[in-house]
């Protein structure tokens, strides 16, 4: 019997699991998927608005591949903690597949970037999905105008999540202080801000024309701001999500205020070509303002500066330019790329192959892609250690895995445990006249799962 560690239980790393033990090259193969989180999903629970449920749903497919016989969960076991180094999980294991993501956000690296008000997306992120590691004080919302620097899908969720109504995200499972933070947020303006035109925008259509649907809110497109971009007169040659986009943002930008009736409390304003250079504050050390530089196309697909300058007022900055792979200790990395070296997914270290360890996901090849992309990547993964099988199945390792995790000082949390967790948060929610309301810290989390019953 073949024993294989998956670090990770997001897509990437249920789909490793899932395409092990879908295999009949190589029988008997059992997968243990660890989390450091006593919740499964990865970033389909703590990524994904709570206002998508679409997509949310995703958790349903997941759950049936980590119920699988052959397939156990073991949440709560943080590799790099209590002694579980890389070099033993391979001592308990014959293989192990590291699929842990890109956990940090870039920054801007501009002035002012560490004032009061300006965070990443990803600690706002974090925040409204209710993840135990999110920032516990909230975030001021005191301050009519808010700055999404981005052009991605993260910045689109995160300025929705700004602009849209309360009542409408109370059938969702955003923990109850988010909830009411947003309830009593002073947010009447919410700028969205890119550097380049909608044109080289990352976000996907249907997330862009999710902005248009907001009721009690506008979206508003200054249509100097498209005249720069040569795709805005003429987007046929555009690809096909571009061209779209570009067609979505015009259509914006041509409607005009609405005609009768009251006006709108929110507005979402789209502004293109315009690159942060600072964030300005108040003498207390608040955000008060974002200064960008106008840019322009420089005919090669990127911008270059006018040496023009604007600024935006703001009392919250959330910076949203992408995710970073971080170095889990043990593992080489490639500091340049945020990743871990590989080939074909076997683990690199010092350009030669280490028997036993892979990767998947993010950590892999980069932020890219969609949560689908993680299914094609897991299975030239799943191919390589296959391949391995026979060498792998060689190796002495522990007989029981779990017992030397509890010996080394961790708790798993297994699949039942994290049921409790279910049941717990679906009492919380019943407790507050809502459906399943997210536990929002890890002392609760982990009292759930122990208790076995409904906590409030």
């Amino acid at each position: 019997m073949l024993r294989v560690a998956v670090v990770g239980s997001g897509p990437s790393g249920v789909y490793t699991a899932q395409a092990l033990v879908g295999q009949s090259t190589v029988p008997g193969i059992r997968v243990d998927v660890l989390d450091r989180l006593p919740c499964p999903y990865g970033l389909v629970r703590y990524g994904v608005a709570p206002d998508h449920e679409k997509i949310k749903s995703l958790q349903g497919s997941l759950r049936t591949v980590l119920e699988d016989e052959r397939i156990s969960f073991l949440g709560d076991v943080e590799v790099g903690a209590r002694g579980l180094t890389p070099a033993r999980l391979l001592e308990l294991y014959h293989a192990v597949v590291y699929c842990v993501g890109a956990a940090r956000d870039r920054r801007l690296g501009i002035p002012g970037e560490e004032l009061r008000g300006s965070h990443s997306a990803t600690e706002f992120v974090a925040w409204y999905s209710a993840h135990p590691d999110a920032v516990r004080n909230g975030f001021a919302l005191d301050g009519t105008g808010a700055v999404v620097i981005g052009a991605g899908n993260v910045a689109v969720d995160v300025t929705r999540l700004l602009a849209r109504r309360p009542d409408e995200l109370r059938p969702t499972d955003i923990p109850q202080g988010a909830l009411t933070a947003l309830a009593g947020s002073a947010v009447r303006e919410v700028h969205m801000v890119a550097r380049r035109g909608p044109a080289q925008g990352r976000f996907t259509t249907k997330e862009l024309r999710e902005l248009g649907g907001l009721p009690d809110s506008r979206v508003v497109v200054d249509p100097a701001d498209l005249a720069l971009d040569p795709a805005f007169a003429d987007p046929a040659g555009l690809p096909a999500v571009s061209r779209r986009n570009v067609e979505v943002v015009r259509a914006w930008a041509a409607a005009g205020p609405p005609d009768g009736g009251p006006p709108p409390s929110r507005a979402v304003r789209l502004r293109f070509f315009l690159r942060p250079v600072e964030i300005l504050g108040t003498a207390d050390g608040r955000v008060a303002a974002v200064r960008f530089e106008r840019t322009e196309p420089d005919g090669s697909g990127g911008v270059r500066g006018t040496g023009r300058y604007e600024e935006i007022p703001a009392g919250i900055v959330l910076r949203a330019v992408g995710y970073q792979g971080v170095p889990l200790p043990g593992l080489p990395f490639d500091a340049g790329r945020g990743t871990v070296p590989h080939a074909a997914g076997r683990v690199l270290r010092d350009g030669a192959v280490s028997p036993g360890e892979y990767v998947a996901g993010w950590i892999k090849r980069g932020p890219t892609g969609v949560i689908g992309t993680n299914r094609p990547d897991a299975k030239e993964t799943t191919g390589s250690l296959l391949a391995d099988a026979a060498a792998l199945a060689a190796r002495r390792v522990a007989p029981d895995p779990v017992a030397a995790l509890r010996a080394l000082g961790h708790a798993p949390v297994a699949w039942p445990g994290w049921l409790s967790i279910e049941r717990a948060e679906a009492s919380l929610g019943r407790a507050l006249g809502r459906g399943p309301v997210k536990i929002p810290d890890w002392a609760g989390l982990r009292a759930a799962a122990r208790a076995g019953h409904p906590i409030g």
